[in-house]
């Protein structure tokens, strides 16, 4: 596990922009399980590169260009949550483990999964414009 002080502002760029920190498996659980209405985005969180340079940056774009957005955002840690991250792991097959990722959750069917390969080697506008496309689809 990464000390915490060395990944709080990495988790701070997500929960200053709205999103709430899953951090154990009953949390995802409760909030995913089969009565989940509405739609929640879930950013598996990640002390890589591609998260400081894309992910996180593409994920507050998004927010703040789309009109139409997401009811709830989440998050988890890889390398810190690891009860929250392998329960939403299982949430997520037959994809594979990645991280960062991100999920789109609808009435609790996974509708848009982003793996790590679909981040890497893109920009944050690039994430950004991406999710704004998936927001404006799949939210109300």
């Amino acid at each position: 596990m990464y000390p915490e002080e060395l990944i709080a502002p990495m988790r701070a760029e997500l929960s200053d922009v709205g999103f709430e920190e899953f951090r154990t498996a009953e949390q995802v659980a409760e909030h995913l399980g089969p009565d989940h209405k509405g739609t929640t985005f879930v950013v598996v969180n990640s002390v890589c590169g591609c998260a400081a340079g894309a992910a996180r940056p593409g994920v507050t774009y998004a927010l703040e260009a789309s009109d139409k957005k997401p009811t709830t955002l989440a998050t988890v840690f890889a390398g810190n949550d690891r009860e929250a991250v392998a329960k939403f792991r299982e949430l997520v097959l037959p994809y594979p483990p990645s991280s960062p990722a991100m999920a789109l959750f609808k009435d609790g069917e996974l509708v848009h999964f982003i793996e790590r390969h679909h981040i890497e080697g893109r920009n944050a506008k690039m994430i950004g414009d991406h999710l704004v496309e998936v927001f404006g689809h799949f939210c109300d």
